[in-house]
């Protein structure tokens, strides 16, 4: 069976909301994979660059020769606002949907718009992994402080969010608009991560305040602050998803990565199927199969997956060499705390007055 993926068009989407349900988005990537002649066609729109996920996409279709699969690679909060228009009926709705913005889907979930899957793999996953059997966390990727190797020194490299703040400290210091983190209103990602810092540590209120004084820098996305640090346009970048920079890092000598010592956000990438989906038993199978040994090593080799420690995968655990402390943010309720219309309101307040506009 011949398997391929085609890259048919990239639309920069920006400054959209996720509350903007109604909104006339297009996926910033398509691509296809498996045979043309496939007897059936399985839609999957994620947040995943193509590229990262292609080699799990492409093992799937190895393994169910009868089935090609489209995927829509699209940003979160578009992806957020296409996949609650779906749910009122207003569109297509996806296969499957799986997201960074983990927040977002376990707000899809609640407000019904998710039907249930069960398997033995997914029955597997701890608690925090899987909520209602209706979303599921298929990777576990940290958050993570990346910088330019060359251009800061090894003695400032920072260990810590402590570190961080002390290196933004001086007025005018060589890092004054040089360290840069996701703008939380475009990515959704990046609105997940500050929120979740905001309720994990006391250290927050001082973090964004040396970011406001030092002239820090609030961007897309996370391809845009890995290029900028490799670059030299920004020395250190905040709060960056583990994968990416991992993924870099392999093949750019310039870009170093820090677990932050104090503590270290754990994201698991969630899956959901749409209660709409035309081909949910397919979905399930390749929800089973990202759970499986075989799509374990596909999201492992591509760098989205650190490995499970267990082979009954009760639990979820970093490599045993790594002396952060890694904090996992579970799949729960608790998630549409962030969501709230005045609460996020009045995070996004606080993060203007942090990063105004120019």
């Amino acid at each position: 069976m011949r398997s391929r993926w085609r890259t048919i068009g990239v639309l920069l989407l920006a400054g959209l909301l996720a509350q903007s349900a109604t909104a006339q988005t297009k996926p910033e990537i398509i691509a296809h994979f498996g045979s043309d002649t496939a007897a059936r066609r399985l839609l999957v729109r994620g947040t995943t660059d193509v590229a990262l996920f292609a080699p799990v996409l492409t093992a799937f279709v190895a393994a169910t020769p009868d089935l090609g699969v489209d995927y829509e690679q699209w940003g979160s909060n578009e992806l957020y606002a296409v996949s609650m228009a779906d749910c009122g009926g207003a569109g297509v709705p996806a296969d499957l949907v799986i997201s960074s913005a983990v927040d977002q889907q376990v707000k899809l979930v609640n407000d019904g718009c998710a039907q249930p899957h069960r398997s033995a793999r997914t029955d597997a996953l701890p608690a925090s992994a899987n909520w209602r059997n209706e979303v599921f966390g298929i990777t576990l990727e940290p958050a993570v402080i990346v910088y330019n190797r060359d251009l800061v020194p090894a003695a400032e490299a920072p260990a810590s969010r402590f570190d961080l703040i002390d290196l933004l400290r001086p007025e005018k210091g060589r890092y004054s608009g040089k360290v840069a983190t996701y703008d939380i209103e475009q990515s959704g990602l990046g609105y997940l991560f500050a929120f979740a810092d905001s309720q994990q540590a006391t250290t927050f209120g001082s973090l964004i305040e040396a970011f406001g004084r030092s002239g820090a820098v609030a961007t897309c996305c996370s391809v845009e602050l890995i290029d900028g640090v490799a670059e030299g346009r920004y020395l250190i970048a905040y709060n960056v998803l583990g994968s990416y920079a991992r993924e870099r890092a392999a093949k750019d000598p310039r870009i170093a990565i820090v677990t932050p010592a104090d503590y270290t956000l754990v994201l698991m990438r969630a899956a959901m199927i749409p209660k709409a989906a035309a081909n949910p038993a397919a979905a399930a199978a390749l929800i089973d199969f990202m759970l499986s040994d075989p799509g374990r090593r596909a999201l492992t080799e591509t760098g989205l997956q650190f490995p499970f420690e267990g082979s009954d995968r009760s639990d979820l655990r970093l490599p045993r060499d790594d002396n952060s402390l890694f904090r996992p943010i579970p799949l729960s309720p608790a998630l549409l705390l962030g969501l709230d219309q005045q609460t996020r309101a009045h995070f996004l307040e606080r993060w203007r007055k942090t990063f105004p506009v120019k």
